[in-house]
């Protein structure tokens, strides 16, 4: 039975949708599916609102001491939402991507990096400069991405999907914010079968 630990923010826990709508959720149940993938629960360590320091403050104080078989992890939309600098976001990232792998035992092709969602084309970004959130989240993603590739980590990108869905309500939650199980679905579809590949290897 392979093991799953998946860390992040709102968009990892899945906030205003049901457990098994999540991303890590779906991304298990289709290992089971389609790749025929003996895989348990995903272990969770993420909450809503979470910048890159308060990620790393929980997974300490989880005080974890096993390893898994896979491990993803998703953070830094709220560096962002609240102007936090790139430098230190490059930092925290690298980070958390180390004791990533950690978790990983030490093999970071089981390790899978997701880019940050554009939240500036939801309806709850009325208002606000869409252009310059845009132009920062994909300045946040050229950073993890590259930190992930050095690590010789799997980067799988997510953010055109919510960008080209960020309007459509089917793909998000009644916050107008937050992505329902269906966007989700998108991203399972897209992380399965790579980590299916991953622990055949």
């Amino acid at each position: 039975m392979f093991t799953y630990l998946a860390l992040g923010d709102s968009y990892t826990i899945g906030e205003q949708v049901p457990a098994t709508d999540n991303f890590p959720n779906q991304t298990a149940m289709l290992l089971r599916r389609e790749y025929v993938t003996q895989i348990a629960d995903p272990h969770i360590i993420a909450v809503t609102g979470w910048t890159t320091d308060e990620l790393a403050a929980a997974i300490k104080e989880a005080g974890l001491r096993e390893t898994f078989d896979v491990v993803t992890l998703l953070i830094g939309v709220n560096n962002q939402y609240r102007g936090r600098d790139i430098e230190n976001y490059k930092k925290e990232f690298a980070q958390l991507l180390n004791k990533a792998i950690l978790f990983a035992n030490g093999r970071t092709g089981r390790v899978f990096v997701l880019s940050i969602p554009d939240w500036g084309v939801t309806p709850f970004a009325e208002g606000r400069d869409r252009k310059a959130i845009a132009d920062e989240i994909n300045a946040f993603n050229i950073a993890n991405r590259s930190i992930a590739l050095a690590y010789k980590c799997h980067y799988i990108d997510i953010t055109a999907g919510t960008r080209q869905h960020g309007t459509d309500e089917q793909y998000l939650t009644p916050d107008k914010l937050h992505y329902s199980g269906k966007e989700y679905h998108d991203w399972a579809l897209k992380l399965a079968p790579a980590v299916a590949a991953a622990l055949k290897s």
